[in-house]
């Protein structure tokens, strides 16, 4: 088995499994690497929240995103301690905020396990799942340069993907300076929720960069960069009527089918320069 991506707390990020192959002719036996996703159940103040499937790996910064884009907690000040325990069935992410945040999740509890390809799956009721971030204020200017050099060079930050094939990436790029950081999730939001967690554990300006993802830009994924003050998000793949919609009413400078030298700007054009 391979460990070099053990993943954490006992979990493995990717597995090698025994296959059978067929290249032009008859099936021979082989090995192939799988990734692994595993039930994480986020817990605020002892209260259960939600079940998400992911990558057992940058746990932490995956539940400051995902509480900070959820609009759980303000700011990152606010996550008074996260300790992840592993069980048999899954992993637990035990989170202390303060009581008065933790008082207005009454009635918020995901009734549902979050899949892997779900950003919304649970939520009771439309006011959750439509949500409306502030207006982004970002300066950040972006020139196609920029954008495709990120993408050109993504491929040698994916780590996981290039052994499985199956993971996402969610990248923070600086205009001028590439690629900074890069998380990986079989989730796309998954991998987005990580990337936001790292840049405010480290009190990044989310001002000053754009972010790359290897998916379609679906509404949750311009929400998340709204609710974490990201001006720009470019997508590899094309997106959603309301996220479109959600980037216009939230100043998101959106791009999609990013690719091979050329992308469509569907939204807030104003942060692309030349």
């Amino acid at each position: 088995m391979t460990l070099a991506l053990a993943g954490e707390f006992g979990w493995l990020s990717h597995r090698q499994i025994a296959v059978m192959r067929a290249e032009g002719g008859a099936p021979f036996p082989a090995s192939d690497e799988v990734a692994e996703e595993v039930p994480v159940a986020l817990v605020y103040n002892g209260t259960p929240h939600v079940v998400m499937l992911a990558t057992p790996l940058d746990l932490e910064d995956f539940a400051l995103g995902f509480s900070l884009t959820e609009g759980i907690i303000a700011s990152p000040s606010e996550m008074q301690s996260a300790k992840v325990i592993p069980r048999a069935e899954g992993i637990e992410v035990r989170m202390r905020i303060p009581e008065q945040r933790c008082e207005r999740l009454s009635g918020r509890e995901r009734n549902l396990t979050g899949r892997t390809g779900c950003g919304l799956c649970g939520t009771a009721s439309l006011r959750q799942a439509v949500r409306h971030p502030a207006p982004v204020e970002s300066t950040v200017r972006v020139s196609p340069a920029d954008v495709h050099g990120a993408l050109d060079a993504l491929r040698d930050h994916q780590t996981l993907n290039r052994l499985t094939g199956a993971v996402h990436a969610a990248a923070w790029v600086l205009p001028g300076q590439g690629i900074q950081t890069v998380r990986e999730d079989v989730g796309r939001h998954n991998a987005l929720d990580k990337l936001i967690g790292a840049l405010s554990r480290r009190s990044i300006d989310r001002e000053a960069g754009f972010v790359i993802v290897t998916s379609r830009a679906s509404y949750e994924m311009v929400q998340k960069c709204a609710a974490a003050g990201i001006g720009l998000m470019a997508a590899i793949s094309a997106p959603t009527g309301l996220a479109i919609r959600l980037a216009e009413e939230s100043r998101v400078t959106l791009i999609g089918f990013a690719r091979q030298g050329v992308h469509t700007i569907y939204a807030y054009p104003q942060r692309v320069i030349g």
